[in-house]
């Protein structure tokens, strides 16, 4: 079985794309807990851009050994493959996660979730009308419809705080953003380029970048405890191991049928927000199963006829 028939199965495709939301999920909680372990303060931006930078630097080296290893040969770029590798780490890391660092730490985990919850939507529309590598339809748009008022049911409640800042929620937008012409360069580059090298080395780039400057701009952590370092291992492991997963997935499969799994984010990240920070969630039990049901259903929507296809196969 080739690589293609492998990753365009509905099955592997849901497996893997709810491993990967329950990875960056868990990312909302545990960059907070970094915070408080490494005593970074929310005013503390260039500490912020240097905890960030570590993360993605470890992140790209434990992909490419990963790689190197499963592939039996040293996972590095051409030199022709070198411009996509510093294109592709400037929206995937270096920007995506600068604002997303700093917005995070001037809002709620629960308010970026839903914020990052519109990545869903960019990605479509930057996929559909900017690089047109797929069209815009009524299903994938009320796709997106019905698994975001999953989110925001998981959400929002009539006492809710609503309020908006740039510092906080106008960066986590800018973060998703990002990502969604990353999400579009990542399926373009992929299709002559390997999709887990150039995952690898954009974060190599990216996390040495943001590292460099973090630490010029006077940017510190405090002492390493052991809890601490097994932290950022585990943000690392997060970002090397759904990042590789999820760009494959992109190489085979339609940007939008891949990007609607990414309304699990907010719902995971939710969950394990309330369990691991004490954020009080509005939702109950009946309120969370609803939501799970209307993300479900958005994700069923958009992928329907491939769904149908992959049934009658």
């Amino acid at each position: 079985m080739d690589n293609k028939s492998f990753f365009t199965r509905r099955g592997v495709v849901v497996g893997f794309t709810m491993i990967c939301c329950l990875l960056w999920g868990s990312a909302f909680p545990c960059i907070k807990l970094g915070y408080r372990m490494f005593s970074i303060d929310s005013g503390s931006t260039s500490s912020q851009i240097l905890f960030a930078g570590m993360r993605f630097l470890l992140a790209g080296i434990m992909a490419a050994l990963a790689g190197s290893i499963a592939e039996k040969h040293p996972l590095i770029p051409r030199r022709e493959e070198l411009p996509r590798v510093c294109l592709l780490s400037l929206f995937q890391t270096i920007l995506q996660y600068t604002f997303f660092y700093i917005g995070l730490s001037h809002t709620t985990g629960m308010k970026s979730s839903i914020i990052t919850a519109s990545n869903v939507f960019l990605s479509i529309i930057v996929s559909a009308f900017i690089f047109r590598t797929e069209k815009m339809t009524l299903q994938k748009l009320l796709g997106c419809l019905t698994g975001f008022s999953g989110i925001l049911l998981i959400n929002l409640t009539s006492g809710s705080d609503l309020s908006l800042s740039f510092r906080g929620e106008g960066l986590v937008f800018l973060s998703a953003l990002s990502y969604a012409f990353s999400a579009s360069i990542t399926k373009k580059f992929s299709r002559s380029s390997d999709p887990v090298m150039l995952s690898s080395w954009q974060f190599i780039t990216g996390g040495a970048f943001m590292t460099a400057v973090g630490a010029l701009s006077g940017g510190s952590i405090g002492s390493v405890s052991f809890s601490g370092a097994a932290m950022l291992l585990y943000l690392g492991f997060i970002s090397a191991a759904a990042f590789s997963l999820w760009s494959l997935l992109l190489k085979y499969n339609p940007v939008s049928s891949v990007s609607v799994f990414g309304f699990m984010n907010p719902v995971f990240g939710v969950i394990l927000s309330a369990l691991l920070l004490s954020e009080s969630s509005p939702a109950g039990p009946f309120r969370t199963a609803a939501a799970l049901l209307l993300v479900a259903a958005g994700i069923i929507i958009v992928n329907g006829k491939a769904l149908i296809k992959s049934n009658k196969q």
